[in-house]
């Protein structure tokens, strides 16, 4: 038997104003974007924010559906907005956050997984990293690309 270990680096940020002023843009318009989720059901709104390579910044919130599961995460719905408008371009960074009655939650906001796998295969698509900026009350952790939340993934075959 052969042990291993996987370690990701990653930066915490105590609040949004100690974020680069690019990242500091993203978050906010993740903020905004969860005034629009619909989200009667759960009331947890979350909003996503993606700076593509060329610097346009798109936005999506939760949708949710008494059909459950049909509803879609808001980090989907900001991925599939910009890619539909532009297919060939890389996405830089992605920022998400969530808002429970009205606040920002305490918690960090992590992508579940199938939104993980979906900026994997962004990512994969362009060749270039996705930086995920995750956002809570307390503190922002982001990582400098999605391997570092998905490192077993369908088209991440290991090498050794």
């Amino acid at each position: 038997m052969i042990e291993k270990t996987i370690t990701i680096s990653y930066k915490v940020y105590s609040t949004i104003n100690e974020l680069p002023e690019e990242d500091r843009e993203l978050a906010l318009n993740a903020i905004r974007a969860t005034d629009n989720a619909y989200a009667p059901y759960s009331n947890f709104k979350v909003g996503a924010a993606v700076r593509m390579s060329n610097g346009r910044i798109f936005c999506g919130n939760n949708q949710e559906n008494a059909a459950y599961p049909s509803g879609m995460c808001a980090e989907r719905v900001a991925i599939y907005y910009a890619q539909s408008l532009f297919p060939k371009l890389s996405i830089k960074a992605i920022a998400i956050v969530a808002k429970k009655d009205g606040s920002v939650t305490n918690s960090v906001t992590y992508p579940c997984a199938a939104c993980r796998q979906v900026m994997l295969e962004a990512q994969q698509r362009c060749g270039k990293p996705i930086k995920v900026i995750m956002i809570g009350d307390c503190k922002i952790e982001v990582v400098e690309s999605i391997d570092a939340l998905i490192p077993f993934s369908f088209n991440n075959l290991l090498v050794d």
